[in-house]
This record gives structure tokens, sequence and C-alpha cells, in this order.
């Protein structure tokens, strides 16, 4: 019989475009003071975290979690394990962390993801002559013509959706004057990285119509106003096989990882969502709170007319237009945002994100 698993606290950086207020930092010295800080929060000490599970996909291989282990003070028995799956990893982190407990192969795991694309490394291909390549994005394919460039994946989407560039506009607007309103609301979620930073998103401004149709272009009707800013952050969970003894003790209840048409990853999310909710019995009218990642608008805006959410459940305290998109952290940021308005109002809450190569992750939090 499998275990319950229960998310005992959750916290995250402040999330800050790429170049600004996190630039100075690696990896692993952006995420250990949030690591140390889900400890504090959970009342644990380093020697009873079994596995710490971190998300990474710009980094420079090796094993970046191991790297946060040790920075974060931890005990050097926690091996500490990376994956990547690029956007989904902090979601899937947190998936395998749950596999491991339910498993009664650990009873608590740190599960969650980094990213500093400030401190990204220059990729290259070594050629057979010796030479090098330089490169942006690595093959999600193995066929270049079903690779697409994400920005023309998401102007693809917008088509196949029928959503339109004004739609789009809307929605970015709507982000950013949600997650200005909300400062006060997202305070407690946020720990202090080092002194003199910022306590907030920094990238959340009033944005108008008319700024919005000013914006470049980027591929069709996707441009830099509704496409979220490349970004660094860090986000955390800790998960437990004991129920927290809190008022209301949020349970991690799954979730659903999927891979669908690598032209178009928009669409996976949605997958994702219909086949988590069908496993757990649930449907949309039963949720109270969801996160929907915004890479771009249209990925928010499509997952919601394919799965038949409500929008106005949808990132109700603003998006990842408002606050920047750090590739590996992102999911787990979703994550963090759940854990926090139920903790606060009870309920069920979904997250779900989309991944270049055609991934989707949904996972469904809930209080008892």
């Amino acid at each position: 019989m499998t275990r319950p698993v229960y998310v005992g606290a959750a916290r995250r950086s402040i999330v800050a475009p790429h170049g600004g207020a996190l630039a100075h930092l690696e990896p692993h010295q952006l995420a250990a003071p949030v690591l140390q800080a889900v400890l504090r929060d959970a009342g644990l000490a380093g020697h009873q975290i079994d596995e710490v599970i971190c998300g990474n996909a710009l980094g420079a291989g090796g094993n970046p979690a191991r790297l946060l282990v040790l920075a974060a003070g931890l005990p050097e028995k926690v091996a500490g394990l990376t994956i990547d799956r690029q956007c989904c990893s902090g979601l899937d982190a947190l998936l395998l962390g749950q596999a491991l407990i339910s498993a009664g192969q650990a009873d608590v795991v740190i599960a969650g993801g980094v990213e500093s694309y400030s401190r990204r490394p220059y990729r290259a291909h070594r050629n057979p002559d010796g030479s090098q390549t330089t490169y942006d994005q690595a093959s999600f394919t193995p066929w270049p013509n079903r690779d697409p460039n994400m920005a023309k994946a998401a102007n693809d989407l917008a088509h196949y959706s029928g959503i339109d560039r004004q739609q789009q506009d809307s929605w970015a607007i709507d982000s950013h004057a949600k997650a200005l309103a909300s400062r006060t609301h997202l305070a407690s979620e946020i720990c202090q990285i080092d002194i003199g930073l910022p306590q907030h998103d920094a990238y959340s401004r009033p944005l108008s119509a008319r700024l919005c149709t000013r914006a470049k272009a980027i591929y069709g009707s996707v441009t830099h106003a509704n496409t979220a800013v490349a970004a660094d952050a860090a986000a955390f969970c800790v998960l437990t096989a004991a129920s927290p003894a809190t008022k209301r003790a949020v349970q991690l209840l799954g979730g659903i990882s999927i891979g669908g048409d690598p032209c178009l990853p928009g669409l996976a999310p949605i997958a994702a969502i219909e086949q988590v909710l069908d496993r757990y019995q649930l449907n949309t009218a039963k949720l109270t709170h969801i996160e929907i990642m915004e890479a771009f608008a249209v990925q928010a805006l499509a997952s919601i007319q394919g799965a038949g959410l409500d929008p106005d459940l949808v990132n109700r305290h603003g998006g990842a237009l408002a606050r920047g998109h750090p590739i590996a952290a992102s999911g787990a940021i979703l994550a963090v945002r759940l854990f926090h308005d139920l903790r606060s109002t009870g309920g069920i809450g979904l997250a779900a994100i989309a991944a270049a190569g055609g991934l989707g992750t949904a996972v469904l939090l809930r209080t008892e």
C-alpha cells in the first residue's frame, strides 16, 4: 500500500530577469538559502533529510543538486539528484520525491528546481576537425523539422487554438496587474537570498494595451509583451510521509507527466490535466486554485480553453509573464504558489506546465 505524501513547507526566491538582481549567484548559491528556509519552516534538521531532488536545465552538467546539498550545509550522506526535463523539471522533481516516499524508500525529500539564466555556460558542439560550433537551444527531437523554436511553436499553438494577439496581450496585461496588486500576498512565500536585494519579483510592471501594441514581434502574434522574460530563481518544497501538525495539511495528491507532439508542446499540458483529473476522479468544477505556466500568454489561454478551466481561478496573483521564466524552477514556483494559497483557504489545486519536445506535467494538491 502506498503512503500519502504531504507538503510540509514551500518557499521560493524572488524571480529576477537574467542579468538582474540575482545574476551574481551561481545556481547552488541561489538555491541554498531557499533550501535552508524550507527546512526551518518545516521544523526539520539536516540529518532528517533523505534526498534532495533538484531540477536544473541550463547548468554546466555534473550534479548541481550535490553542490546544493553541500552549500546548504546538509549532511554528506544526502546524495542529491539532478533532473532535466526542461520547464517540467520542477514539478517532475516533486513527483519523483512523492514516488520515493510512497514506495517507502524515503521519509523526507526536498524537491524543486533552480535556474540561473544569467550564469548559464556557453554551449558548443565539437566538430570532427576539432573546431567548435556554438548553439543556444539544445535539440529536443532527432528531427530538425520537428524541433521548432519555442516562439514559433507558441505562434503555431495560437493558430491551432484560434487565439489572437489581442487575447494574448490582454492576458499579459492582467497578469502584471494581478502580480502588482498581490505583492503583500506573495511576500510570505519569498525568502531572502541576500541582504540588500529586493524582496519582490522585480519584473512586474504596469502594462497597457498601448505598450503591448508597440511591443516587438518575436514570431507572428507572439511578442516581447506576451512572452515571459528569461529569468533566475529557485523554489523548493519539503515532502514528508508524516502529516504536518497544522490547521490545514496540504497533500501532494499526485500528477501526470506526458509526451505529445514536439511541434505543439503547448497541447501536452491539456492531456496531462485531463488524465490527472480522471485518475483521481475529479473534474474541473472541483478545483479551487489553478496555476498554469505562462511561458507565453497563449500557453495559459490554450490550457484554459483545451482543458475547460475556469479562467477566474487561474493565476489569480499573476503568473510568469509578470515574474519571468526560470526554466527548471518555474514548475516548482507553481507548486509553491498553490501550497501557500491552499494552506490559507483550503481546497484542491492544480499546477500545469509545458516543455520543449512536446512535454507536459500536471500536479494536484489538496487540503485535508
